[in-house]
């Protein structure tokens, strides 16, 4: 016997609040080090988001610090791990990703 009601969709709240994650392969020749680590954390602090980024058993930093990004040592052709949480996660991941996947050394 149905009640007529029509079934309740899900909380959206809980989706802008998902923790989203993307692995990307550094294609600067230089690897995250001086302009690339610069262009990167001023992409990563200009989103508005915490955004992690991580690479092998390191400790993940903060994407918008420059020198907590130079810091992990990041070379040409590593994979990367970056994470974010808040409304445009998603979207936010797929610029930075896009920006660590170009062959762009910041110049």
């Amino acid at each position: 016997m149905s009640s007529g009601l029509a079934p309740t969709p899900p909380s959206r709240s809980g989706a802008e609040h998902a923790v989203v994650s993307r692995t990307v392969t550094i294609a600067s020749r230089v690897g995250l080090h001086a302009r690339p680590a610069a262009t990167f954390s001023r992409a990563a602090a200009a989103t508005g988001l915490p955004v992690t980024l991580s690479v092998g058993d390191k400790e993940p930093v903060n994407a918008a610090s420059i020198l907590a990004v130079m810091g992990l040592g990041v070379a040409y052709g590593q994979q990367v791990t970056l994470t974010a949480e808040g409304t445009g996660a998603e979207q936010a991941l797929d610029s930075l990703a896009e920006l660590l996947a170009s062959e762009e050394d910041g110049q």
